[in-house]
């Protein structure tokens, strides 16, 4: 199939951008295009006007402004995997992005597209809402900060107005020596994954957790924290019998449900992806 007719604007600076999407009427812009355009192709999106941002340099940038790691919206995931900086301070997120789909996609694809167009089974969003990422969005009228919990509204739906764009993604890394883990279960490899568990944790000397983040993907509509098994968990050393009360919260959240993948069938996934998560972040953590 083909798209339905529509104008393509090329701008070369945030400000032509943020001009044209205010003006133009039914606009959509477009980052690395590898969700857009299939859905472009298959008329499940009709825009009447294309807003291309891969000419806007200054949205395209790893940077180190301690204590935060700062992503412009339009960074090649490609770049995110290969930087120096990710692998040294964010393994979470390194650890993340290799499942996410090809490298021959992860060339094109970006940072910024993957938490805009907000896939419940993408890993991106999913490692944001883990890391309790801050995004910076503006328009013509003003520039605000949001957090990913407020970003993440429902099924591929955001906070974003019509007229705003993802500037950057902000993520604070965890002191050294935390542990980490992400395992996803796709039918593929590259495929979007069916559940995702994500789970971050800081030691103290008396191995007693300190800080703990446990996210899930892939079970409803946007990734979910866990927040009931984390503080189930804050104040112990995570033995086999506080980690089965923990995952026990993954088996009983709400899930999402279709003809391939029914709900119980998604908690289930999700409870023992949860399990291994803790245990490889616990294995890994360094008590400090």
């Amino acid at each position: 199939m083909k798209p339905s007719r529509f104008v393509l604007h090329i701008p070369h600076t945030l400000r032509e951008a943020l001009e044209l999407i205010d003006a133009l009427p039914n606009a959509r812009l477009v980052a690395g295009g590898q969700s857009l355009m299939p859905m472009l192709n298959m008329r499940l999106a009709a825009p009447d006007h294309l807003v291309d941002l891969n000419r806007i340099a200054a949205l395209s940038a790893i940077r180190e402004e301690p204590p935060d790691v700062v992503f412009g919206a339009m960074t090649r995931q490609r770049d995110v995997e290969l930087s120096p900086l990710v692998g040294e301070r964010l393994p979470l997120l390194l650890e993340a992005i290799v499942n996410v789909g090809h490298r021959q996609t992860r060339n094109r694809g970006t940072i910024g597209g993957s938490l805009c167009h907000l896939d419940p089974s993408a890993e991106l969003p999913a490692v944001a809402m883990a890391m309790d990422a801050m995004l910076t969005v503006t328009s013509k009228r003003a520039t605000r900060t949001m957090s990913m919990a407020s970003f993440a509204k429902g099924l591929m739906t955001t906070a974003l107005a019509n007229d705003e764009v993802l500037v950057d993604v902000r993520l604070r890394p965890w002191a050294p020596g935390h542990g980490w883990c992400f395992v996803e279960f796709a039918r593929r490899h590259g495929d979007f994954a069916i559940v995702a568990a994500a789970a971050m944790v800081e030691l103290d000397r008396a191995r007693r957790i300190t800080r703990i983040s446990l996210t899930l993907g892939g079970v409803g509509p946007v990734p979910l924290r866990l927040l009931d098994a984390e503080k189930a968990l804050l104040g112990g050393v995570g033995d086999d019998a506080a980690l089965e009360i923990a995952g026990s919260h993954a088996g009983r959240c709400e899930a999402m449900s279709d003809p391939a993948y029914p709900s119980w069938y998604r908690q289930r996934l999700a409870q023992r992806l949860l399990l291994q998560a803790m245990r490889s972040a616990l294995r890994r953590a360094r008590p400090r």
